[in-house]
């Protein structure tokens, strides 16, 4: 599932948009394994079929519960950076979203662990001025990229928006004065 487009402002477009990192997944994959492999050896063993039902019917609940569900969660989590603002979206059937303006970004840390590093992932935290202050973000793919592009955004986003020499208004005399009394 792509990011809709349709919340994106008309001058807004996609830098990055990112899913958490393949690791979420690895328990729910060996839950599927796992399974699977009690069916097939409750099948293979010639068991009673009351018994191959149950086992079969426990299966399909713990592939729903512990397979289906993370999965929906992880396809459904976006950690999107505009050239505008950073969204955080998570939900299946309720929806959450934060948008954090890149013109309130005032820091931005990265961390990985040892097994992280190996991965290829980390923890993105987003501080911004407001109320809610920090945003972690956890098993970001390739953080450190992902930390270098959100750098050159808010980079970026602070010069569109500072004036050069030749777009600040003329200073008026009346005003030049008040500067040189405080002086």
């Amino acid at each position: 599932m792509a990011f809709p487009e349709d919340v994106l402002t008309a001058d807004e477009h996609v830098v990055l948009d990112l899913h958490p990192h393949w690791k979420a997944m690895i328990r729910p994959v060996t839950i599927l394994v796992l399974a699977v492999a009690a069916v097939i050896t409750a099948l293979l063993f010639d068991l009673d079929a009351i018994l191959v039902y149950i086992v079969a019917g426990l299966a399909v609940v713990a592939v729903a519960w512990l397979t289906f569900w993370p999965w929906l969660v992880w396809r459904t989590t976006h950690y999107v950076l505009t050239n505008e603002r950073v969204l955080l979206q998570t939900g299946v059937f309720s929806r959450d979203r934060r948008d954090i303006p890149l013109s309130r970004v005032n820091d931005h840390a990265m961390s990985q662990k040892f097994i992280e590093r190996l991965l290829g992932c980390g923890t993105l935290t987003i501080e911004s001025a407001g109320e809610r202050g920090q945003s972690v973000l956890n098993d970001i793919p390739h953080v450190e990229k992902v930390q270098t592009t959100l750098y050159e955004l808010v980079e970026a986003d602070r010069d569109s928006h500072s004036f050069n020499d030749n777009e600040r208004r003329p200073v008026t005399p009346v005003q030049q004065a008040k500067v040189e009394e405080t002086q």
